[in-house]
């Protein structure tokens, strides 16, 4: 009896851990249409492309590392680097390469 609720209490484990692994990813925080503050600069950040319409709207390839943004236009570098300093549901402030911070919300 013993090896029988052994067995049932790691099964029981096992297809709880697979069933969290297989799962949806959560949405990420970061993903999303962004607004400055001012209204002057749209952000579009989507799974592939990075766009920030502030006159000429540019899709820039993109991937994170931390805390940091890293982006290319079609895989060129030098990368452009854009550092997070606070992101949650509805609010985003993001230091640009000109060491300026811009507030960015929903």
């Amino acid at each position: 009896m013993k090896k029988y609720a052994l067995i049932f209490v790691h099964v029981a484990c096992a297809s709880v851990l697979l069933i969290v692994a297989c799962s949806s990813p959560a949405k990420s925080r970061l993903k999303g249409s962004w607004k400055s503050k001012d209204g002057a600069i749209n952000l579009n950040i989507t799974d592939k492309d990075f766009t920030m319409d502030d006159g000429d709207a540019i899709a820039e390839d993109y991937f994170v590392k931390g805390d940091t943004i890293f982006t290319s236009f079609e895989g060129n570098q030098p990368f452009t680097k854009f550092a997070i300093q606070t992101i949650d549901d509805h609010n985003l402030t993001l230091m640009g390469p000109d060491s300026v911070a811009v507030e960015y919300s929903r």
